[in-house]
């Protein structure tokens, strides 16, 4: 390999020079002698570039000299470091990472033997693994209730909205904040945007419900005001779903914009002022520059989402919509449903299973996803 490399360089020394009008090949024993002459021997001066390439040369014949006086290099068995010294040489960042380990062992990990109240008549005086097992009976409440259909339906496509929406408009957000020039600006947008998530989702529906109701809502006075007539929203079903998306995108995007803004403020700056050399529109840096780079943070908050995707938020569905059977039919979802049905009867076991089911079935749509994702791009997949 070295020795190819003097003979690539010795050629293109030779061009240089023969196109600059100096007579000869010089051979590679007089290529010291030729770099101690600061003239050709026409007393033309020699430039930099030939200089260059003939030190070049000079290095690659030192390592073929090398090569051939110690021989091949010798092959090192690497070993790999055992789980102790590498415990040792990391112990900065697993102290870091140390809250969060204890935060999922304690509340995800410690619990999951708990599931199997899914699989017993649960009764308080004999325990969870004392009461006595009946399989896949707690199983049956939500499959021959009639409702299952129904719920599922309203689940998934309210979920498949807060995503697929959700992401675009937070996306979208995080773009445009990041082509804010003025700073000030840009931080008072953030911290007001961001400023809903923390809002409960009570008061979030007692807002709504000063808002859009009827007698005395604020945009009915609006709407009277203007010579129209409000509709009653809490007696029309079919409002409800455009209403609850919404109130979800008021309350997410604050968050995952900042998230979005988190991963672009990370990008080599470099890129962009490049582009901008180049002459590159703002559009033309946003779609060439900034949405590539996002794409790795996009599919993989896609794929957490998609997790989730048969489970709802209970505290937005139930607050806003509460026990309003005449909106049933476009708000209920799995939570609320399970909810009602065990309000009275406490039957934790058949909540229990409900819940498993979902995050059984969640388990297997994320698996399918990553192993779509992983068939198109190995790089961008989680597992």
């Amino acid at each position: 390999m070295a020795s190819e490399g003097a003979r690539t360089a010795e050629s293109r020394l030779n061009i240089y020079l023969i196109s600059k009008g100096q007579s000869g090949i010089i051979p590679p024993r007089n290529y010291r002698s030729f770099l101690s002459r600061r003239t050709d021997s026409s007393g033309k001066g020699r430039g930099a570039l030939s200089v260059l390439i003939g030190r070049s040369v000079l290095a690659c014949e030192k390592g073929v000299s090398l090569v051939e006086k110690t021989g091949a290099p010798k092959v090192i068995n690497y070993r790999r470091p055992s789980l102790g010294r590498t415990l040792s040489q990391n112990r900065t960042l697993i102290l870091m990472c140390l809250p969060a380990i204890l935060f999922f062992f304690v509340f995800a990990y410690l619990p999951m033997p708990g599931a199997y109240i899914a699989f017993t008549n649960f009764q308080y005086n004999k325990g969870i693994f004392g009461s006595d097992f009946v399989g896949l009976k707690n199983f049956q409440f939500l499959f021959i209730s009639g409702q299952l259909g129904l719920l599922l339906k309203n689940t998934v496509l309210y979920n498949l909205a807060f995503i697929v929406l959700g992401n675009v408009v937070q996306l979208a957000f995080a773009v445009l904040l990041n082509e804010v020039q003025n700073k000030i600006y840009k931080k008072t947008a953030q911290s007001i945007m961001f400023l809903p998530y923390f809002i409960s989702d009570v008061l979030v529906s007692l807002l709504v419900y000063n808002l859009i109701n009827y007698d005395y809502g604020f945009i009915s006075h609006l709407v009277r005001g203007l010579g129209g007539e409000m509709p009653k929203v809490y007696q029309d079903a079919n409002a409800w779903p455009y209403i609850i998306v919404m109130v979800n995108l008021w309350k997410s995007t604050g968050y995952g914009t900042v998230v979005y803004f988190a991963a672009i403020t990370g990008m080599d700056a470099s890129m962009m002022e490049a582009a901008q050399i180049d002459g590159a529109t703002t559009w033309q840096r946003i779609r060439y520059i900034t949405l590539p780079t996002l794409k790795p943070t996009v599919i993989i908050l896609f794929l957490f989402a998609i997790g989730g995707i048969l489970k709802g938020n209970f505290g937005l569905f139930y607050n806003l919509v509460g026990n309003n059977s005449m909106l049933f039919k476009t708000t209920d979802i799995i939570e609320t449903y399970v909810y009602r049905s065990m309000m009275n009867s406490f039957n934790f076991s058949q909540s229990s299973a409900v819940g498993l089911f979902q995050s059984v079935v969640g388990f297997f749509i994320v698996l399918g996803a990553n192993a779509f994702v992983k068939h198109l791009d190995p790089d961008y997949a989680l597992f």
